[in-house]
């Protein structure tokens, strides 16, 4: 016989077992930030790549610099290994790149459109063990490491929570595109430290990432924790260092200089002479710009840089998943039989095409 469902009961005593956990399965302590940060401390030398590279990547946005801000690195980390070997190329490269602010993408947290594996963080293992602490251990240790490489990390925002552990490691975040409508995602980002980046929405829409731009550069007071760990109502200056950036989405890509340009008029709308944003947006040269495949990503880059060639001001700078392999593979249940530097989420371009589009751009 199909057992029923525990809200047919509707009995006084069902409620007094259950009360309002019907759906919980486990509640498990965290781990407090202030004793994750006394545990994997940063050093002199992630302090000074962090407080310099949000300084350059600031200076692109308030129109003081006239570089390319570069966010180039896998879709999502799942190897510590990996992603130091990564690094370390990329922090070689950079050192030819004088024209680019170049900042590794270093995601810990995936929204999934439906399910699937949601990071390092949530599921270090990659087996739904959900191993959160472990996570976030990782997580802060791999990001003090690498800053203090002086490589600076770039990262999304997904929760209120999470940027307690790692915020002050982080030079410049995003707010994906499922996200970039939500209230809490917007207030978050008033309080942020480093620059922010708001993706237009997944169906293509501009007006979602521009009102999130807006709303973020004022004040506010949401619900949040305090490095004890404690609820806490968290109150905001506001964020003005913060853009738009073009993803693409169901309706099409636009990387061009028609979406472009029409997008640089929608963020000149909202600017006023007390709260002034820079006229350009940063492309993503991945996700629905590319289509998803790797093959498409050099044409967005190519054309990028001929909108710059040709004079444009409209374009602050690129984002591009780039990995040690080209393309992607299926996450497992566990790491064994991981393919070596292949991503286990979008598809990337390998880092021998990323050499040579990071040249081109600079």
């Amino acid at each position: 016989m199909e057992s029923q469902s525990i809200l047919s009961d509707t009995s006084y005593q069902t409620y007094e077992e259950y009360g309002d956990n019907l759906r919980i399965d486990a509640i498990e302590p965290l781990v407090q930030p202030a004793l994750l940060k006394a545990e994997i401390p940063i050093s002199d030398a992630s302090k000074r790549t962090v407080a310099k590279s949000r300084a350059q990547v600031a200076s692109v946005l308030r129109g003081d610099s006239d570089k390319l801000i570069v966010i180039v690195g896998p879709c999502s980390i799942h190897d510590v290994d990996e992603a130091k070997e990564y690094a370390a190329l990329l922090r070689e490269e950079a050192k030819n790149l004088p024209n680019l602010v170049v900042l590794m993408r270093a995601y810990f947290e995936k929204p999934r459109t439906t399910v699937g594996w949601k990071g390092l963080i949530n599921d270090p293992d990659i087996n739904g063990s959900y191993q959160i602490n472990k996570g976030l251990r990782i997580a802060r240790t791999l990001l003090a490491d690498l800053t203090a490489s002086g490589v600076p990390v770039a990262c999304e925002l997904l929760d209120t929570i999470s940027p307690q552990f790692l915020a002050d490691v982080i030079s410049w975040g995003a707010i994906g595109a499922r996200t970039t409508e939500s209230q809490l995602h917007r207030e978050l980002a008033s309080g942020a430290s480093f620059p922010i980046g708001f993706k237009n929405g997944t169906d293509g829409s501009l007006g979602v990432a521009v009102d999130a731009m807006l709303s973020a550069a004022h004040p506010h007071a949401f619900l949040g924790v305090t490095e004890s760990g404690l609820a806490a109502i968290v109150r905001t200056a506001g964020n003005r260092d913060v853009h738009v950036i073009l993803r693409g989405g169901s309706r099409g890509t636009n990387y061009d200089a028609d979406s472009v340009n029409s997008a640089v008029d929608q963020v000149r709308k909202i600017s006023k002479p007390e709260l002034d944003f820079l006229p350009a947006v940063m492309v993503d040269a991945s996700h629905a710009n590319s289509q998803k495949t790797t093959a498409t990503s050099p044409k967005v880059i190519a054309s990028v840089c001929a909108q710059l060639a040709s004079g444009s001001n409209g374009i602050c700078g690129i984002m591009l998943e780039s990995n040690l392999e080209e393309g992607a593979q299926k996450a497992p249940n566990g790491r064994e039989g991981l393919k070596r530097g292949v991503s286990i989420t979008d598809a990337c371009v390998s880092w021998e095409v990323t050499k040579g589009l990071l040249r081109d751009l600079n």
